[in-house]
């Protein structure tokens, strides 16, 4: 059976009173999420597993069955593989993001999403000279820093301090001094560069400095292939999720017009999709839209979002039968700008395999003779059909906290959608 994961970042959300007290995905118009959840069953998903902070890096990982206790070592390493950049063992990768500094605060964690062909040519710039870093151009604002024999440093997530003054979260141990002095320089190269100036012009943000965070060595993941035995791709726009894929020698499908923005190309996606899932068993569809519209604050792009990544999956179900799941990995609340720790929700449409500890499991175990889980296919099949009448009808939080799997770890979810044990 073929299985597909359709992951909108960001997604979840808290009650808001310009939507009435509902939440985004309450609000917004989801009839293919909410097919899945009528007709398939919901939960609650732990992604973000206790003492790490709520990162796409950290509930991506674990979604895909990666404790991060023993796989993650820092966001920019993860990219470096995306984007192809070699590290040698010492080498340490930091996501080097460009942003806009006004008077010490941080007012746009992205410099106004510049451009990627306005965010190369800057990167460009302060890779001439640069002495004992590397820089190497990403997609639009997120770009990699590389320091040869590094040390490592404690950073903080531009996206984390916006509107704060930055001298609390700059640089600390480690490689603290050379990212300092990276910073420092980009600010003097940026301040008059001719990209910066046309940018003004245009009454657009600039980008006034460098900000690094989040730096570690080459993480070592068993492919995933060999840990699920299932072929697996990944379809993206970020070097996150790609870097992810391509450590765990999963495919990368790139799709023209997929942007990671608000802007990227939902039919192009859709139509990648279902050719992937005729050549491979696993595919993971990422879309980052919502997540940027939740950093942005911006009630009206998240839920804007989450209906083309609905009418993106819609696509994809007139064309494919097979397991599907949509979920978030993580709650961006617009109130807060940023990301959350909350369980996530989430439904799962054609899974047949009851997941040991749920509370499926435990009225399956509660109605058989023995005493002991179901095991033949027949029970299965039964048990999966009492799933299914576990009264969700939308995937929303609120929803999904009612639903049939209850809350789980992230760890159990792949094998609840393959119906293998870890």
């Amino acid at each position: 059976m073929k299985v597909l994961v359709v992951l909108g970042d960001g997604m979840a959300d808290e009650p808001l009173a310009e939507l009435g007290g509902k939440t985004p995905l309450e609000y917004a118009r989801t009839p293919n999420f909410d097919r899945v959840a009528r007709e398939g069953a919901c939960g609650l998903l732990r992604t973000i597993p206790p003492g790490f902070e709520p990162g796409s890096d950290i509930a991506n990982l674990s979604i895909l069955g990666y404790d991060p206790k023993t796989y993650y070592t820092g966001r920019g390493p993860i990219e470096a593989a995306s984007m192809g950049v070699p590290l040698g063992e010492r080498d340490v990768a930091y996501r080097c993001n460009l942003v806009t500094v006004e008077d010490g605060v941080m007012v746009d964690f992205s410099a106004g999403h510049i451009p990627g062909r306005e965010g190369a040519e800057l990167i460009r710039s302060l890779a001439a000279g640069s002495g004992d870093v590397s820089y190497y151009p990403g997609v639009s604002y997120r770009n990699l820093l590389v320091v040869p024999r590094g040390e490592g440093a404690v950073t903080a997530p531009p996206h984390d301090i916006v509107g704060q003054q930055i001298g609390p979260h700059l640089p600390s141990g480690g490689d603290a001094a050379v990212l300092r002095e990276a910073m420092d320089r980009s600010q003097a190269i940026l301040r008059d560069h001719p990209v910066n100036r046309d940018r003004v012009a245009r009454g657009e943000r600039p980008a006034t400095m460098i900000w690094p965070w989040s730096g570690g060595r080459t993480p070592n993941l068993p492919a995933f292939r060999d840990l699920r035995g299932v072929s697996g791709a990944m379809i993206s726009a970020v070097d996150l999720l790609n870097g992810i894929a391509r450590l765990a020698e999963m495919e990368v499908i790139r799709v023209p017009g997929a942007t990671g923005y608000l802007d990227t190309d939902y039919g192009a996606k859709a139509r990648y999709a279902v050719e992937a899932l005729e050549r491979f068993d696993f595919l993971y569809l990422h879309v980052e839209a919502p997540d940027e519209a939740g950093h942005l604050g911006s009630v009206a792009e998240k839920v804007k979002a989450i209906e083309r990544v609905d009418g993106m999956l819609g696509e994809i179900l007139e064309r494919f039968e097979g397991i599907v799941a949509v979920l978030p990995d993580h709650p961006t609340p617009i109130r807060v700008k940023t990301h959350t720790a909350d369980p996530v929700p989430f439904a799962v449409l054609g899974a047949t395999f009851p997941l040991k500890g749920t509370e499926l499991e435990r009225r399956e175990v509660r109605g058989s003779p023995s005493g002991e889980r179901s095991s033949s296919d027949a029970e299965r099949r039964e048990a999966s059909r009492a799933l299914k009448k576990d009264g969700c009808t939308r995937l929303t939080e609120r929803e999904a906290a009612k639903g049939g799997f209850g809350t789980i770890a992230a760890g159990d979810f792949l094998p609840l959608l393959l119906g293998k044990s870890r």
